[in-house]
């Protein structure tokens, strides 16, 4: 009895032992978990500082290259290039009235002056004035002399495309995109760098290494998203002409916020080659890149630069179709369908104005005027647009963020992201009987939980887009008239909306 004794007893001591080393191990192992983290927050915040040196530094050599321009050149007019329209600079310069190197550095001067009051580029392009020296070799170009502002996300040689995401920084782009190259070869000059939201998934323009992007015309409001540094810097009078993406507004909405034009072409109409989305592989709603401006005939124009063979030979995945300029000039009465609400959300009392402004001067122009209902539109939303860019559940999205300060602006967004997906399916069979949207939301916040899921997806995609060209020819309409979100809107309300829509 008194070795069972001493046996338990020795037993129960093992027991402590293991309970106060199990108790160490975890204590290590969140102390080493802890360390990892505050190292990767320090790490990440100097990333950032280095980043903002980068920006700072090419913002004063440029200014200090500008000075030291209008010192040698006292008779250059900034003031009057200023108000030429594309086509109007364009044929100036083709005629030899301006000289690209007055035309340029107006621009950067402009674009300076304006990202002082706005916060909307990450960087002049200091290699831009090296091919300053050289542009008289692509004097034929449809762009001579036009200095043109890009989209961070556009790969130009050893500069970062980051996507407003720590993670990217400090790994620069080894050759200039497709569509950088072919703006070269038609005498344009990429010159400046527009500032994105962190993740490019946001109607806001904000992200932790750069900060946030103001209205040109309301500094209490946002510029839009994702294309907002564009938005901004285009409707500050700091660019012409400007490159974005768009996949569900990022061209269409900062347009709408800063007063400007914008054109998110076909997908597949231009090169996406080299133009760095947040993740790669998912081809449920694809991304667009298209021109932003100041009037209609400057995206026609630049379309038409764009569409050229140098584009078609760099890129031979783009069908080899130019530009149609006398589709474009036609003065043929067009049938155009029209609506105010799409069934899903509704728009503010402005645009619903301007809709019903526009389809007036439509009509006095002679053409016909036809309400249209999306098909679906519900469906189309949920189950298409959010399951599809969601595929995974979010999972690829929250590894970027991983290491990266989250944004404010993204914050209301992604915390449903990270519900575990039985929680958002239960949340989804709870709400759906008072809140079937956000129950359908929910649901395709979710994924896929298998290929074969996924190319059914796939298939649907395919099915709505040709339902949707049949209906269209059912009802002979050429084009669709309908209301974008705006006018601007509040800092950090983009988050909540998106995560509503969502």
């Amino acid at each position: 009895m008194e070795r069972v004794q001493q046996f338990l007893h020795g037993l129960e001591l093992d027991n402590r032992a293991a309970a106060l080393l199990t108790g160490a191990a975890c204590g290590v192992g969140a102390l080493v978990v802890l360390v990892r983290k505050v190292h990767g927050h320090r790490e990440a915040e100097k990333k950032i500082q280095r980043a903002r040196n980068r920006r700072d530094e090419s913002l004063q050599r440029a200014e200090q290259a500008v000075l030291q321009y209008k010192e040698s050149h006292p008779m250059s007019d900034s003031s009057l290039i200023l108000t030429l329209s594309l086509s109007e600079l364009t044929k100036q310069l083709q005629e030899g009235l301006l000289k690209p190197e007055d035309v340029f550095y107006s621009y950067v001067e402009k674009t300076i002056d304006a990202n002082k009051t706005l916060n909307c580029c990450t960087g002049i392009l200091l290699e831009s004035f090296d091919q300053l020296k050289t542009i008289d070799s692509n004097k034929d170009g449809l762009l001579y002399g036009v200095p043109v502002s890009i989209k961070e996300n556009f790969a130009y040689k050893n500069y970062d495309s980051t996507c407003g995401l720590v993670i990217n920084l400090e790994q620069p782009d080894q050759q200039d995109c497709v569509l950088v190259e072919v703006l070269k070869r038609q005498g344009a000059i990429p010159f400046v760098k527009t500032n994105v939201p962190q993740s490019l998934l946001n109607y806001d323009c904000s992200n932790p290494i750069y900060g946030q992007t103001l209205n040109p015309h309301n500094l209490q409001k946002t510029s839009g998203g994702s294309s907002g540094g564009e938005g901004a810097l285009i409707g500050g009078g700091g660019s012409l002409l400007g490159l974005g993406t768009d996949i569900g507004g990022s061209i269409r909405i900062p347009a709408s916020f800063c007063g400007i034009c914008g054109f998110k072409p076909t997908a597949g109409r231009l090169s996406l080659q080299g133009v760095r989305p947040v993740y790669r592989g998912q081809k449920s709603v694809l991304s667009s890149p298209g021109p932003m401006a100041k009037d209609v005939d400057s995206l026609a124009l630049c379309m038409q630069a764009l569409l050229c063979n140098h584009m078609f030979t760099l890129d031979p995945t783009v069908p080899p179709i130019p530009f149609n300029v006398q589709i474009y000039k036609t003065s043929k009465s067009l049938r155009i369908g029209y609506l105010e609400t799409d069934g899903d959300s509704q728009p503010s009392p402005s645009m619903a104005r301007g809709i019903r402004e526009v389809k007036a001067l439509l009509e006095q122009a002679g053409h016909t005027l036809v309400p249209y209902t999306p098909l679906k539109i519900n469906y189309a939303i949920s189950e298409l647009l959010v399951k599809g860019i969601l595929a995974d559940g979010a999972t690829t999205l929250l590894q970027k963020l991983e290491r990266d300060p989250l944004d404010r602006n993204l914050r209301d967004q992604v915390l449903i992201y990270y519900f575990p997906k039985w929680l958002k399916k239960t949340l989804s069979f709870l709400l759906k009987p008072v809140f079937p949207r956000v129950s359908a939301v929910l649901s395709a916040m979710c994924g896929f939980g298998s290929v074969s899921d996924l190319w059914k997806h796939h298939a649907a995609v395919e099915d709505y887009i040709h339902e949707t060209i049949a209906d269209w020819r059912k009802c002979n309409i050429d084009v669709l008239l309908c209301p974008v979100i705006g006018p601007a809107y509040n800092f950090f309300y983009c988050s909540k909306l998106t995560s509503m829509v969502h």
